[in-house]
C-alpha cells in the first residue's frame, strides 16, 4: 500500500480544479457525441413502441414540451 502525501491546501485546490476541468470537458465531449446522435438513440428508444402501433398512427405528446425531446 502506497504512502499517502501530505500536501499543503493550494495543492490540494490545484488537483480538485484539474480534476473538475477533465470531468466538464469528459461531460461536454459526452454530451456532444448524443447530440450529434440524436435521431438514431430517439429512434432506438422509440422502436418497442412504434412496433406496437397500428400502422398509420403517429405518437401524441402529452405535454408541450415532450415533443421538443426528439426533434
Amino acid at each position: 500500500m502506497e504512502e499517502l502525501q501530505k500536501l499543503a491546501l493550494t495543492e490540494h485546490l490545484a488537483e480538485l480544479r484539474r480534476c473538475l476541468i477533465v470531468s466538464l470537458i469528459a461531460v461536454a465531449a459526452g454530451f456532444a457525441l448524443c447530440y450529434a446522435y440524436i435521431e438514431k438513440i430517439g429512434a432506438w428508444f422509440f422502436k418497442p413502441l412504434y412496433d406496437v402501433l397500428p400502422k398509420g398512427s403517429s405518437l401524441i405528446f402529452t405535454s408541450y414540451q415532450e415533443a421538443f425531446f426528439f426533434i
